[in-house]
Parts: structure tokens; C-alpha cells; sequence
């Protein structure tokens, strides 16, 4: 089965090439197909300087997306690898979810509150995906795997390293077999190292990166951020690596192997914190909602609630004063640069928080509109939901679930201006499309797939 899926590799090519320039003579009874990237290095020059742009597409097709005809074999649960995938099927990117037979992605499980009998952790990250569900810690199941794979571009996984390698499904496995393969890696702390093997969730990987050292009260405990955003920066750097694969597989004509994990995605995210202590030996606390270097910037208790304003040059803090009434705190020289702000930052952020507490915060906002001052309200999910800016920005995204009706989840957060978002798929079921992957993808027979069904090697769930 594995050869004859790598043999059809060579008609692919073919239609790739059509696909390309669809003025080259057809030398194949292949119908047209999509364009395949799987063999997009093979068709390129390295030495050419016009990089992507350098193909014949023709322009005009109507809302084509950058990813159409990329295939990923997602090999990830939780959140930071199905964060990035789900993006990357945003784009047009084919993803099939591989899971555990019967309790499938460990989010399935998260809750309450569910939707039905849908975790609605897992209903969050997991839209424009086909799930199949695997043994693959069976050679049969980890035999389909390696298929797929070798009719895929993209292969993502967040075990511990070296697991996968125990089921033959390794990074070196996989490059044997697939070449063309983009191998993404994910994990708590990378590929080698002293501390490789340890397993790696979010609130662990946000404390000994600093990520909690830096979030609280400033005289509190450290605090765990509202979400998972060392997972959820992970999975951006996943999602960016990914694309800058498939680029350098345009380029080379080969696959490669993307080490992403949860520690060095958190310190990089460290930024100016880190350099305050790499240059200047500056060890970081907790500033509540405050920032270490900018004053006035932080949230201020109102009447009723909560308002944050950003005073991020002299110019601002003026306006500040002003909207305040407070136009003598702006021209006292304690206060004439940002410099001095941060020095003198108690007896300031009294004098502002005493003047933001006298009135409600639907006020402060009038006055603070077209100031040109940073600002807004600290909003609880039901008004950030009812904002006419996010509902503009298309941040609602609904859709039709097989069995629990319609759900509603984070609409992606980019625009483009050359193709919209088609209708989404919903987050599947557990092996809701085993049978159609191993039909439609490996060209399977109904015998086979029987075998593996009646195993228990594969299981197909059944949408009634």
C-alpha cells in the first residue's frame, strides 16, 4: 500500500505542473487538480530571485486561499498544536486530526461547560478539520500513519520526544518515507537539552519561563494569566514556522524538521523584560495592571468599573491632564518626561486615580474619544461580545455542529483583502471521517477498512 501511495506521487506532479502553467501540453490521462505543494521544490529553481511570485498562476481566481491543496497530518492535542493548525486551516489547508479511538483529543474531556456532550474547550481550536481515529500505538495503525504522511506536506505532533520514534513514526522514520515532509515538533522544552523529556503544560511552562514571575498584584502572589498564553504563543510560532517551511521547501526542494516548544516560545515573548535584565541586570516584578516604564499606563478604578488609559509620550499625558482637569499636574516639572513620571509614579497615579474615581466610566469615555489618548473599558466576555468594533471585525463565528446544533467560537482575528473566510467546517466527532481518509487519501477497500474497524484499530464514528 505505502508504494503504490508514493508511486501516485508522479502523477501529482504532473497536474502540478499544468497547474502551474496551464498552457503546457497535457502529457498524462491525470485530470487537473489543485495545486499540490508537495512538489512545489521539485518545479523550482533555487537560484531564481522571484521566490513564490515566479509560478504562472493566472489571476483572478476567485477567492482562492494561500493554503488550498496543503495537506496536514495533525498529530497534536490540546491547545497549542491545534491552535496553530486550526489557523493554518483558515487558510485553506486541508487538516486531518488523528486521535485516540473512543476519549480522542485529552480536551474532549475539559469542562464544564459542555455543549451537549461537546467539551466546549475542544470546540474552540478544533474547526476546518477531518478527525480519524487510530491506534497508532499498533503497527497496523501506525502503517496508516506512515501512508498518510507520505501523501501529506505537513506533519505536526506534540508527544515527548522520542515516542513517536518508539512507533516508527519519528522525524527520521518519516523523512525516509517523505522526503517533501514539513515535520513540525512540539513540545515543553525542545528536542535536546537537560530537561527534553519532561512534559510540558501551559501553567508550568508560563512559571519557569518568568511568564507568572511578572503577573500579579504588584505586592501579591503570582498569578496565572486569565488564558493559556504560553500555549496560544506557541501555537502562533508553530503556525508562522510551518509557513516558512512550506517557503523553504518551495525553495529547496526538501522537507525539514521545526523544533517549536513551550519554554523558548514564552522566553522569546519576554521581550523588553528580558533585555531590561541581559543589559542592565534589572530583575522584573509584578505591576498588576501598571507597565515597568511607561507612566501613566494602566487601568484606573471609575465609578463603576475600570478604565485603562496609555500615556505613551509627553504629548498624551497632557491631553490626560487636560480631560482630567488637571492642567496643573501636567506642567509640574516632577512630571515634564516620562522619565520623571516613572520616578515620581506614586504620588502621580494618586492624584489621577482620586480624579478617575468621581465619575462613571461610560463619562471618562466620552471624554476620552477622539482625544487621541489609548484607552478603554475593562470588559467582562458579555460586553466584549457586544461591542460594535468586534462585531465588525467578524469575531463571532458560528456554525452548525452534527449533533449539538449551533455553536459559536473566536472568528479568525486577520483580514485579507484578496479572499474572505468560506462557510467553516465545525469541530468533528472522534473518528467522524476515518473511513472517507482511508478511502479518499489511501485508496483503502471496503475489506480492509473492515478489518481495521472490527479491530478496533480504526473507529468510525457514526453522526446519527
Amino acid at each position: 500500500m505505502l508504494r503504490a501511495v508514493l508511486g501516485r506521487r508522479h502523477c501529482s506532479c504532473v497536474r502540478l505542473r499544468r497547474s502551474l502553467c496551464p498552457s503546457l501540453p497535457s502529457s498524462s490521462g491525470c485530470p487537473a487538480s489543485p495545486l499540490s505543494p508537495r512538489s512545489l521544490g521539485r518545479l523550482s529553481s533555487p537560484s531564481s530571485s522571484r521566490g513564490v511570485q515566479g509560478s504562472c498562476l493566472q489571476p483572478g481566481a476567485n477567492n482562492v486561499k494561500p493554503l488550498e491543496g496543503v495537506k496536514i497530518l495533525d498529530l497534536t492535542r490540546v491547545l497549542a498544536g491545534p491552535f496553530a493548525t486550526m489557523n493554518l486551516g483558515d487558510l485553506g489547508a486541508e487538516v486531518i486530526k488523528v486521535e485516540r479511538p473512543g476519549v480522542g483529543d485529552d480536551t474532549r474531556a475539559w469542562g464544564p461547560p459542555f455543549v451537549g456532550t461537546e467539551s466546549v474547550y475542544f470546540l474552540s481550536v478544533n474547526r476546518n478539520k477531518k478527525s480519524i481515529a487510530v491506534n497508532i500505538k499498533n503497527p497496523k495503525g501506525a502503517k496508516i500513519i506512515r501512508e498518510l504522511a507520505a501523501v501529506s506536506d505537513v506533519f505536526v505532533e506534540n508527544y515527548v520526544p522520542g515516542k513517536l520514534a518508539e512507533m516508527g513514526l519519528g522525524y527520521e522514520d518519516i523523512n525516509e518515507i517523505a522526503p517533501h515532509i514539513v515535520y513540525c515538533s512540539i513540545t515543553g522544552y525542545g528536542q535536546t537539552g537537560p530537561a527534553f523529556q519532561r512534559a510540558g503544560y501551559d501553567s508550568i511552562a508560563a512559571a519557569v519561563s518568568g511568564l507568572m514571575h511578572i503577573t500579579g498584584p504588584e505586592h501579591g502572589d503570582p498569578v496565572r494569566p486569565g488564558v493559556a498564553m504560553t500555549d496560544l504563543a506557541t501555537g502562533l510560532f508553530t503556525y508562522g514556522a510551518i509557513m516558512a517551511g512550506l517557503l523553504q521547501r518551495y525553495k529547496t526542494g526538501k522537507g525539514l524538521h521545526i523544533d517549536c516548544n513551550l519554554l523558548s516560545s514564552q522566553v522569546a515573548c519576554l521581550t523588553h523584560i528580558a533585555a531590561n535584565y541581559l543589559n542592565c541586570k534589572m530583575e522584573a516584578k509584578r505591576w498588576g495592571t501598571a507597565h515597568g516604564s511607561i507612566v501613566p499606563y494602566q487601568a484606573f478604578r471609575t465609578k463603576d468599573g475600570y478604565l485603562v488609559v496609555g500615556a505613551g509620550n509627553n504629548q498624551q499625558f497632557v491631553t490626560v491632564c487636560k480631560i482630567l482637569n488637571l492642567i496643573e499636574v501636567s506642567k509640574d516639572p516632577r512630571y515634564k518626561t516620562n522619565k520623571l513620571r516613572v520616578q515620581n509614579r506614586k504620588e502621580l497615579i494618586e492624584m489621577l486615580s482620586a480624579r478617575f474615581s468621581e465619575k462613571m466610566t461610560t463619562k471618562w469615555l466620552e471624554l476620552f474619544e477622539g482625544s487621541g489618548v489609548p484607552y478603554g473599558p475593562i470588559n467582562s466576555m458579555q460586553q466584549v461580545f457586544s461591542d460594535p468594533q468586534v462585531l465588525h471585525n467578524g469575531l463571532i463565528m458560528e456554525m452548525d455542529h452534527p449533533t449539538v446544533g449551533k455553536i459559536a467560537v473566536p472568528g479568525p482575528a486577520v483580514r485579507y483583502s484578496e479572499f474572505s473566510a468560506s462557510k467553516p467546517k465545525p469541530p468533528p466527532l472522534v473518528g467522524q471521517h476515518t473511513v472517507e481518509v482511508l478511502k479518499s487519501e489511501l485508496r483503502y477497500e471496503d475489506n480492509a477498512i473492515e478489518e481495521l474497524l472490527s479491530t478496533g484499530i480504526a473507529v468510525q464514528h457514526e453522526v446519527k
